[in-house]
């Protein structure tokens, strides 16, 4: 085999591979190159995923009187890049300012909405106890009741009712 010398790179001439290097040709494999990742080398390790920032209605209050006092050429960009926001944010912030509506600074809550409470259903549930509470009440009276009229019979005592009944 022979060495050429072209333009700094050395090839060797021979038996070149279909891809136009061989192992002993100008560039390295690609697992050897550097400034690139290999494959050989990758981390088998899964990063465990970013949570999603929440900003409070006095942080976004706070930044936007930073960015509207910002005056010199570049201050706004610098206040973005320390604070890792985007321009969007602050065109968003800035909107919603202007509505006034604070409650769109705050940020919303996230998965099912709670039902709204109706003051009627307490009171509903209320009375229902009271109505079951009242309604064992009276069962355990007409027992008791019935359980007296029994004793009566058999010991033949006349009832208050059954002798003006009678007469």
């Amino acid at each position: 085999m022979r060495a050429v010398r072209t333009a700094g790179v050395v090839k060797a001439k021979g038996k070149e591979g279909a891809g136009g290097s061989s192992p002993s040709g100008s560039m390295p494999p690609a697992a050897v190159r550097p400034g690139r990742l290999s494959a050989v080398a990758s981390d088998p390790e899964v990063l465990e995923k970013p949570e999603r920032r929440r900003f409070t209605a006095e942080y976004k209050l706070r930044i936007l009187k930073l960015a509207d006092a910002c005056v010199k050429s570049g201050d706004l960009g610098a206040l973005l890049r320390r604070e890792g926001l985007y321009s969007s944010n602050l065109n968003t912030w800035r909107l919603q300012r202007e509505k006034g509506t604070l409650a769109g600074l705050t940020p919303k809550k996230r998965g099912r909405k709670e039902a709204a409470h109706n003051p009627l259903q307490t009171e509903n549930e209320k009375l229902s106890r009271e109505n079951e509470r009242l309604t064992n009440r009276l069962k355990r009276a007409e027992i008791i009741i019935d359980a007296q009229k029994k004793i009566s019979e058999i010991l033949g005592i006349p009832m208050a009712g059954e002798e003006e009944g009678k007469d």
